[in-house]
């Protein structure tokens, strides 16, 4: 990266109009974190939030990319769940039909008209969420006798939707808005925000642990500190482990294979063309975090669907199933759901979420490198690769590359969204109850990759801004 280059790219007016538009829009969106829904009184139904946040990982889920909205009741509750929801389900309908294919093959002009349904399918996931959760919500005040005496009327009802809607909507329109400024992709630097501004509430817990206590006994190069020694060298321990695994993200988000690509020489006139060498990089874990943010969605809709089915008839088994077997194990749930300690049923959540993982890494690779086109694009620019004959075997040696990639693109990233369970696990084992990681391995997935996408992304622009610059230096 070149950071020189980056501050002083600030001084040209249109990248310092780009950069405070985005800030502009993260701060309006921290905005809208705090507007609570138009239903009753907030504080009760934010009791009933904490509640459900312990019984179902969709709500932590929703919680983490709506930038704690959840926890809060505010408007953009449902955050941006319906787009990812609607984003998944386009997709798989533009691979499992041929007409959709073609039009997402079409260029720019079929890509616009591909998310422009997926615009208008995320209104009515919006809704359809909007109400259950709602639903959900009141159904757990009333059974915590809490707020009996507030009865909501069809008003009600109508407008904490319509806000709620209208705020997952304002998400999706804030994330396009910071794609145009050309910096980053919107949708990943909104979840990228909703997962750092959890970082402030994590700290405190740290410090509220490491506060002072009668017991206190750390002592440091001959001088006594007011901390727990125990705890002070177990979250020193933590943060080195944390060290390491953003190193190795980091690593893994960066790694990419090398494929080099000769152009034919050709001669018009007097002139002669070509025959020079260039790159073609394929990345290890191409899809980013994508594969995991769909495998979470997907695994927590059903148990939504579980707790929707409960709220209306308590005792109804298919209900319970749904919520018991698509609710991740975690800290807040293992002395309800686990009384006698580990059971088979707590690893069928884990498996489920590493296949799926795993599945999509493959699914969505193939959306982004099409190794027809990619042959074909070669074969028109007059470029081949060594020893591979062009066309056809082109496009069959490069999905070989990219197969063997995805297979270990996709254990890899099986194994960073594994870091919580199993970190759970081995603490199960030894103490007898789980850790509760406050941020898994695919929030720090997230971080790190968009953290260097972004980057990236700065930096390019930058380089081009600062291109006089490099010039003048060369010619010195």
């Amino acid at each position: 990266m070149h950071f020189l280059n980056i501050f002083k790219s600030l001084k040209n007016k249109d990248m310092l109009k780009r950069v405070l538009t985005v800030l502009g829009i993260l701060v309006a969106y921290r905005l809208l974190a705090q507007i609570p829904v138009p239903m009753g009184d907030a504080s009760t139904f934010k009791e009933a939030v904490t509640n459900l946040m312990a019984k179902s990982d969709f709500s932590n889920f929703l919680n983490l990319i709506s930038g704690g909205g959840l926890a809060s009741f505010s408007i953009i509750l449902v955050g941006l769940s319906p787009y990812i929801t609607g984003s998944i389900v386009v997709q798989l309908m533009t691979k499992a039909i041929p007409r959709l294919e073609e039009l997402s093959n079409d260029g720019e002009t079929g890509r616009r008209k591909i998310n422009q349904w997926t615009r208008i399918l995320t209104v009515p996931l919006a809704i359809v969420q909007s109400i259950a959760y709602i639903f959900i919500l009141y159904q757990s005040v009333i059974a915590a006798n809490t707020a009996t005496e507030f009865v909501p009327t069809a008003g009600d009802w109508i407008l904490s939707v319509v806000a709620m809607t209208a705020g997952s909507v304002i998400l999706m329109w804030m994330g396009e808005l910071i794609t145009e400024q050309g910096i980053g992709n919107g949708i990943s630097t909104l979840i990228f925000a909703s997962i750092v501004s959890q970082l402030p509430s994590m700290m405190a817990g740290l410090s509220e642990r490491l506060s002072l206590i009668e017991s206190a006994n750390l002592n440091l190069f001959g001088v006594e500190f007011p901390v727990a020694a125990s705890v002070f060298w177990g979250h020193l321990a933590f943060a080195v482990v944390l060290i390491v695994i953003i190193f190795c993200l980091v690593k893994l988000n960066e790694s990419q294979r090398i494929v080099t690509i000769n152009y034919a020489k050709r001669v018009r006139g007097n002139s002669a063309y070509g025959g020079i060498k260039s790159i073609l990089p394929i990345k290890l874990i191409a899809a980013g975090v994508v594969p995991v943010i769909f495998a979470t969605a997907f695994l927590s809709l059903p148990a939504l669907v579980g707790q929707v089915i409960t709220s209306f008839d308590a005792s109804n088994e298919i209900g319970a199933m749904l919520t018991r077997v698509f609710s991740a194990p975690s800290a807040a749930n293992f002395a309800s759901q686990y009384p006698d300690g580990i059971t088979g049923q707590w690893f069928v959540y884990p498996i489920m979420y590493f296949v799926l993982v795993f599945a999509f890494t493959y699914f969505y690779t193939s959306i982004i490198y099409n190794t027809k086109e990619m042959a074909d694009n070669l074969q028109k620019q007059g470029g081949f690769i060594e020893g591979v004959r062009p066309g056809i075997k082109t496009a069959e040696y490069l999905g070989k590359i990219i197969n063997r990639l995805d297979l270990f693109g996709a254990l890899a990233l099986g194994l960073i969204a594994m870091l919580p369970f199993i970190a759970d696990y081995v603490f199960i084992m030894v103490t007898g109850a789980p850790v509760g990681l406050s941020i898994s391995g695919t929030s720090l997935l997230i971080v790190v990759t968009v953290a260097l996408e972004n980057l990236r992304s700065v930096d390019s622009r930058a380089i081009m801004i600062t291109y006089d610059d490099y010039s003048n230096e060369s010619e010195d």
